[in-house]
């Protein structure tokens, strides 16, 4: 019964996504940029589509294993440097069986954070407000939820300012960036511009603190964006580059962004001006990638399959040198 209700749930996400690849706003988007295929990318390891093992968010420990949030399982689990998949924890499925879940019409663990001392912070939509939210997960223990997020949202991206101990949480259905103490407490919406709102399926989604910013993407209107922190108020919203459909989650590679395009199942590289040369593509193993984790020269790329329906995988590949 529970690998019928994933089934209809990917789906129902499938169709969804579906949205965000129609042929008025296609991959040819991408600002022109030389192409800089990888070619010694590999699959490192292979996720169960049927027992809703979608990865939709990675975090990275200094020992190398990957912390990931499985989207229609519900779950966190960790992925050590072997490969192998340890579930922490499942989050509850909501008493409707996660069809109030705005959009995606069903429950998902999404974004997910790792602080120094191995605690793990993720979010959840379930549609649900008694367990829509900000979770706090110690090593051992049992998930906690530190904060409300509003049920009629889909909190998607998780960033953590450690020197202000702040979390910055994207609502992509809301279109709304939000703040909560790292010790957990209550929401406040920090930005609703309009350059995080969707346009008829998701909005803001990725998100980072760096540089005295916060940057965002915004899968509906294909954007990057940085927001300057003033005094922990936003600053205007400048679009860094745009013509970027179906961008998901993203990374730093110094001053370049390795950012997941979703639908097109592409990971490309932005540079400063905006332009965009592709780096890995489903020829690489891409299926509807979701994030990018990037440490050192090495490339961490998490799939879920949400449109292909096939092979959710994680793939490593070496970072090109500039």
């Amino acid at each position: 019964m529970r690998k019928h209700r994933i089934a209809a749930g990917i789906m129902t996400a499938a169709a969804a996504m579906m949205v965000a690849t129609t042929p008025a706003a296609t991959a040819d988007a991408v600002p022109t940029a030389p192409v800089d295929v990888q070619t010694d990318a590999r699959i490192a390891v292979h996720f169960d589509l049927a027992a809703g093992q979608m990865p939709e968010n990675v975090a990275l420990a200094p020992d190398g294993t990957a912390y990931v949030t499985f989207a229609a399982a519900r779950q966190v689990a960790a992925i050590d440097r072997r490969g192998n998949t340890r579930v922490l924890a499942t989050l509850p499925a909501p008493a409707d069986g996660g069809v109030n879940t705005p959009v995606l019409r069903f429950a998902l663990t999404t974004g997910i954070v790792r602080t120094y001392d191995g605690v793990l912070h993720f979010l959840y939509a379930s549609g649900d407000p008694t367990s829509t939210g900000l979770y706090r997960l110690v090593p051992g223990g049992t998930p906690q939820r530190i904060a409300a997020l509003p049920a009629d949202g889909l909190p998607n991206g998780l960033a953590l300012d450690s020197r202000a101990g702040v979390f910055y949480i994207t609502d992509s259905v809301r279109g709304t960036i939000s703040t909560v103490p790292l010790r957990g407490g209550r929401a406040t919406v920090w930005s609703a511009a309009r350059e995080l709102a969707p346009s008829g399926f998701l909005g803001a989604n990725g998100i980072k603190v760096r540089g005295g910013a916060v940057w965002a993407t915004n899968l509906d209107q294909g954007t990057l964006l940085r927001i300057p922190l003033r005094a922990a108020r936003p600053g205007p919203v400048r679009v860094v580059a745009s013509g970027l459909v179906g961008i998901d989650d993203f990374d730093f590679a110094g001053d370049d962004v390795l950012a997941a395009l979703n639908g097109p199942n592409k990971i490309v590289r932005i540079a400063a001006d905006g332009t965009a040369g592709t780096m890995l593509t489903s020829a690489d193993g891409l299926q509807n990638p979701t994030s990018v984790a990037v440490r050192g020269g090495v490339v961490l790329v998490l799939s879920a399959a949400y449109t292909t329906a096939r092979d959710p995988n994680i793939i490593i590949a070496a970072l090109p040198r500039r």
